[in-house]
């Protein structure tokens, strides 16, 4: 084997046990010699990436789409780097996150795996923007307001007929 394809090879083991599945440009993914768990995997395609064996981290960058349907995410980014180690995904660059309806967007979003948790820092002197549904409560209850009171049942009373429309 030569040392290019040696590099190769570890590149690809590299990839293929942070369970990251990478597409190149517009081509398909990889696919891994190992079976992942279905809907685990985290799609991430792009112009260029690139992937150091050593230190386990993947850089994505230009045009950066991320897919994680484990968790509904879908994302865009200029730039993404995942460190498979500590399970971590920074994204950079006009970055747009998009998670069951729910948006963010920010310059830059860390997602910790882990946690299920984003962190979105803003350029100097912007903001972060999210959009959540939030849905509407029926019977919103008024802030300090007592709940009510449950109803007390009335005397047995004969049940009314019933009208059956034909």
């Amino acid at each position: 084997m030569t040392k290019k394809q040696e590099r190769a090879r570890g590149w690809l083991v590299s990839l293929l046990s942070t369970g990251l599945v990478i597409g190149l440009g517009t081509g398909a993914p990889l696919e891994a010699q190992q079976p992942l768990q279905p809907g685990n995997a985290m799609t991430v395609r792009s112009d260029i990436q690139e992937a150091n064996s050593k230190t386990g981290v993947i850089t994505a960058r230009g045009n950066v789409q991320v897919y994680y349907p484990a968790r509904k995410i879908q994302a865009t980014a200029a730039q993404a780097q995942y460190f498979s180690r500590e399970r971590r995904l920074v994204m950079t660059g006009n970055v747009y996150v998009l998670q069951e309806g729910n948006s963010i967007r920010s310059e830059t979003i860390t997602y910790l795996v882990d946690e299920g948790r984003f962190i979105a820092t803003p350029q100097t002197s912007q903001q972060v923007e999210s959009i959540y549904l939030v849905q509407d409560n029926p019977n919103p209850a008024q802030p300090g307001a007592s709940p009510a009171p449950a109803p007390v049942p009335s005397p047995s009373l004969p049940a009314a007929p019933t009208i059956n429309p034909r």
